[in-house]
């Protein structure tokens, strides 16, 4: 089992990213399943994916010891993968968008949470717990995460998301949290579709792509650092 069987489930999306670009509304049961596999497979780890605890460790290892040159080590290796999987994603042109983009934008944000929860564990939290998961997911969103909260009747007055996603969250109100974020990341299928027909064309369409994704991991990586200070 690869990447993306456990992205997939084995089966085939029921509505191609031509389709979710005339309707962005994003399918309830495809946002549940998006925040499963970010938490579940992303952070937990399943199959070939290790715990973002032990990615934490081997990175650390790898940087002698020196918890800052393994957090940078992971952010330019995640850059690079994101990068990869956007040329890939773009080589086949219009011919395979409507299957690889879903898969690409999942396969994505899989690598995304996986960077950010190994950057959260060297930097002292616990990705076992709940509000830490939830810090992680709105990471993701970026810039959008004071958005999000604020369509859930919630606000970050203080400023910094994780932090008031950390503070003290009961569990109703961050589940509620993790299906916004999740609807927020699913409409990136219609965005990607819209805002990037340069992946019409073959091999041209992976240069924009793998540029594209590469850029927006680095953003992830960069809005991680600063979102989970030293513990």
């Amino acid at each position: 089992m690869g990447i993306k069987d456990l992205v997939t489930g084995g089966k085939k999306d029921k509505r191609s990213a031509l389709e979710a670009a005339e309707d962005p509304r994003p399918d309830p049961g495809a946002v549940d399943k998006l925040v499963d596999l970010l938490v579940d497979v992303g952070i937990k780890g399943r199959g070939p994916l290790s715990p973002v605890t032990a990615v934490a460790d081997q990175a650390l290892a790898k940087a002698g010891g020196d918890r800052e040159k393994a957090v940078a080590a992971l952010a330019r290796r995640h850059t690079l993968t994101g990068g990869v999987g956007g040329f890939v994603t773009g080589l086949g042109g219009f011919v395979t968008m409507p299957v690889s983009l879903p898969v690409n934008v999942a396969e994505f944000y899989l690598q995304a949470v996986r960077l950010v929860g190994a950057i959260a564990t060297l930097r002292g939290y616990d990705v076992s717990e709940p509000r830490v998961r939830t810090a992680i997911l709105l990471t993701l969103v970026g810039s959008d995460a004071d958005e999000v909260l604020k369509k859930t009747g919630m606000s970050s007055a203080s400023g910094a998301v994780t932090s008031y996603a950390l503070k003290g969250l009961p569990p109703a109100a961050l589940m509620v949290v993790n299906k916004a974020v999740g609807f927020r990341l699913l409409r990136g299928v219609s965005e990607k579709v819209l805002a990037r027909f340069g992946r019409g064309i073959p091999v041209a369409g992976g240069v924009i792509g793998g540029g594209v994704d590469g850029w927006m991991m680095k953003k992830i990586a960069d809005h991680a650092m600063e979102e989970f200070p030293q513990a």
